[in-house]
């Protein structure tokens, strides 16, 4: 890759990381910290709280998507970078858990997905363009990984709004980095594809489903994992990071001998499978394991480490797939698609999870995730399977 290249690769996966931090980083310690809010009992409310951002992230995906297409990708960025900024600090101000919804409602319709992605595209050339996207995969599980080991110690540390303050002010700065560091945008380039063409195109939507399931499942699970490690492992919350720093880094070594087989003997498909498969393990294995009076702690890290390597390699993959399927003048158009059902697979996570778990008790959550996983797991199955990168263009253009 050029100087070039590398620098707006890095800039960009920065932002797109930025953006994902105003969610994850609430993960960890909200479900505990809506207690203290008035309405924070309410387990429904909690998960809209959680899964909101997710619902006006996917009105805004495909509008943006489309107006990076046609007035240009920094403009859009910068607009919603302004938009996750504003919600940051309502979400801060909050007293009650209706104002946190208000927030990060707001925080959601900033949405640069598409855009931030399109943007990678447009500056790398075809055969650096997967490492690229990789790094936008890549930087969605190190944040994810990151904010569950950093949110327990600063929760301790300057408690929720002080967390929505700091993902406010860390918005700020992007938008600086947009301006002063990110390399000016080549120009678009010609033609128009149409939402229409985008969603008929099989091998796009079934990663448009995958994205969904897997954010769905993602988003639900964290409703009830946290009071799980309180209740099973006698652990507060600011001493979670103990329990996600070694696993989260474990699951990082364990996901690099797949991804290296996969690119090296054009393996993408079995590994992609294997991924899911072990997705399937986990919310099987999670469910019976809060179908128990008293979850079993061994397993219940053991599941973790599992969870986390199987989300690692699916959103490292991704992104990547789409943009390399995805056609030139389109790329906007694509990803829009493609973040919209990523958000909303958020926003019905924490929604279903909420929901769930006040109705039907915690393992209720797992069994819907297993059902998703294996409706992806069919549908995954017949995907084309992806050669290596030097002849990715000729089988898939």
């Amino acid at each position: 890759m050029t100087r070039t290249e590398i620098r707006a690769s890095t800039s960009l996966a920065s932002i797109f990381a930025l953006r994902m931090l105003g969610l994850f980083l609430i993960l960890p310690v909200f479900s505990v910290h809506a207690k203290s809010l008035p309405g924070g009992n309410n387990a429904t409310l909690v998960g809209l709280a959680m899964g909101i951002y997710g619902l006006t992230q996917s009105f805004g995906q495909i509008p943006f998507g489309i107006a990076s297409d046609k007035y240009g990708r920094k403009r859009v960025i910068i607009i919603g970078l302004v938009l996750f900024a504003l919600g940051s600090f309502i979400a801060a101000a909050a007293d009650d858990i209706v104002w946190v919804i208000i927030g990060r409602a707001v925080q959601g319709a900033g949405a640069i997905s598409a855009a931030v992605t399109a943007f990678i595209a447009d500056s790398t050339r075809e055969e650096h363009r997967t490492k690229a996207m990789a790094m936008v995969g890549g930087s969605i599980g190190l944040t994810f990984a990151g904010s569950l080991v950093a949110a327990p110690l600063l929760y301790q540390a300057i408690g929720m709004g002080g967390i929505f303050a700091l993902t406010g002010s860390l918005s700020v700065l992007a938008i600086l980095v947009v301006i002063y560091l990110v390399p000016v945008a080549p120009p678009l380039p010609p033609g128009r594809v149409t939402i229409r063409e985008v969603l008929a195109n099989g091998e796009l939507m079934r990663l448009n489903y995958g994205v969904f399931a897997l954010h769905l499942t993602q988003m639900a699970m964290f409703v009830v994992v946290p009071s799980a490690l309180i209740q099973s492992g006698h652990l507060p919350l600011a001493e979670h990071w103990k329990i996600y720093l070694p696993v989260v880094l474990l699951s990082f070594v364990l996901m690099l001998p797949p991804i290296f087989i996969a690119e090296k003997h054009g393996k993408s498909k079995q590994v992609f499978i294997a991924a899911i498969v072990l997705l399937l393990f986990v919310q099987i294995g999670m469910g019976v394991l809060f179908a128990q009076a008293q979850a079993s702690w061994i397993w219940l890290l053991a599941l973790l480490l599992a969870f986390f390597i199987a989300f690692n390699i699916l959103e490292a993959s991704q992104p990547s797939l789409v943009s390399r399927i995805a056609p030139p003048a389109g790329k906007g158009v694509a990803l829009g698609v493609y973040n919209t059902l990523q958000a909303l697979g958020l926003f019905c996570g924490g929604v279903l999870g909420g929901w769930l778990t006040q109705h039907f008790g915690g393992a209720s959550v797992f069994i819907l995730g297993a059902g998703l996983t294996v409706v992806w797991l069919i549908i995954a199955a017949n995907m084309q399977n992806l050669p290596r990168r030097s002849s990715v263009q000729a089988a898939l253009v």
